[in-house]
């Protein structure tokens, strides 16, 4: 039996990604989830950026 699709939206442009980054990227900010894009733009040069896992629509 199949599995329902898993769906995410990337907090910064709003569109559904199959993979998703958990990141922080401001001084106070929270974690949030962020597309390739836009991860790509957010981590580049940015001293409060932090990695924390990266989320996927299909498990294992």
């Amino acid at each position: 039996m199949a599995r329902p699709s898993r769906r995410k939206l990337c907090s910064l442009c709003s569109q559904s990604a199959p993979i998703l980054y958990r990141v922080k990227y401001l001084e106070d900010g929270d974690w949030v989830f962020l597309c390739p894009q836009c991860w790509e733009k957010v981590s580049q040069n940015n001293p409060f950026y932090v990695y924390g896992g990266t989320w996927k629509a299909k498990k294992k």
